[in-house]
């Protein structure tokens, strides 16, 4: 963890969003170059907030791909077309013609834990969006295991738990169907394999550990069947979003918001039919989760 404190951050403003999550970050324009010194600071804000946000970001896919590089490489970003000009970015859109349609990311989840070495981070910029709604909620996995029983907590750091694509993404797909309209979404047997996660991984930058579960892509537990597996899952699915775990981030044209994969859920809310909704996507590549 770094070894800034809140009091040496002078060169960004930190506001937190809520108690429990999320902070904005002013002082900030990410059109230009940032010192080390600046990228300390935003990295020690992302460890103690695990979402942060910065508004007013008039930037174009070069100016976040560069950002998102101060972080680290790349995440690989499967199952989805990418930005043609731009391989590193996937632009989210569903556009206002789409009534009653599914849109990406309409469900609590971490993003591509399906992957052997699931993304660090998330970076999203908005584009163009609705007037009202198409928030995006985020819930505290820290907070989710901390707040489990000792006996549930002895249980879960002995387990893994197998994580596949093969709902949003497989040949069966049901989940993400009709989300296809506006984002083009490849649907291939290659989702229906599977790797195993720890059920609750250390996060070096703090460690501390948090619940690494999620409703898309956690199918069952390592050496059970599903059947097995689902009362145990739906439990800690609905205790990890409980309402006081989490905080909401309302979208402005030029927000930027980078989240934790490895310790937050998130959800984009589903409310703006006849708007349109538009945001370009990076992500940064994160190590295999350990225990």
């Amino acid at each position: 963890m770094s070894g800034l404190t809140e009091q040496d951050c002078s060169h960004i403003n930190v506001t937190p969003l809520t108690g429990v999550l999320g902070a904005e970050i002013d002082g900030i324009d990410l059109t230009s170059g940032l010192s080390d010194r600046v990228v300390e600071e935003i990295e020690h804000a992302f460890a103690q907030h695990s979402v942060i946000v910065f508004r007013n970001q008039n930037i174009q896919p070069e100016d976040q791909k560069r950002f998102t590089r101060m972080f680290g490489e790349f995440g690989v970003e499967p199952y989805v077309k990418t930005m043609p000009d731009h391989p590193e970015v996937i632009e989210v859109v569903k556009d206002k013609s789409e009534i009653g349609v599914k849109n990406f990311g309409g469900n609590w989840h971490s993003d591509w834990s399906f992957q052997e070495a699931p993304p660090r981070a998330t970076i999203l910029h908005a584009k163009e969006v609705p007037p009202y709604g198409g928030d995006t909620l985020f819930a505290n996995m820290y907070m989710a295991y901390d707040t489990l029983s000792s006996g549930m907590r002895r249980m879960l750091d002995g387990m893994r738990v197998m994580h596949s694509a093969r709902r949003p993404y497989g040949i069966d797909n049901k989940l993400f169907g009709t989300a296809k309209r506006s984002m083009t979404i490849i649907n291939t047997e290659e989702a229906h394999a599977e790797y195993a996660h720890p059920a609750v991984r250390t996060i070096p930058q703090t460690g501390r550990k948090a619940l690494f579960i999620n409703p898309v892509y956690a199918i069952r537990f390592e050496d059970m069947t599903e059947r097995e597996s689902r009362p145990i899952l739906d439990f800690l699915n609905d205790h990890a979003t409980r309402d006081e775990f989490t905080c909401r981030v309302r979208w402005q044209p030029g927000t930027l918001t980078m989240w934790d994969n490895r310790c937050v859920q998130h959800n984009a809310m589903n409310d703006y039919d006849g708007f349109s909704r538009r945001l370009h996507r990076t992500t940064v590549a994160g190590d295999r989760p350990s225990i």
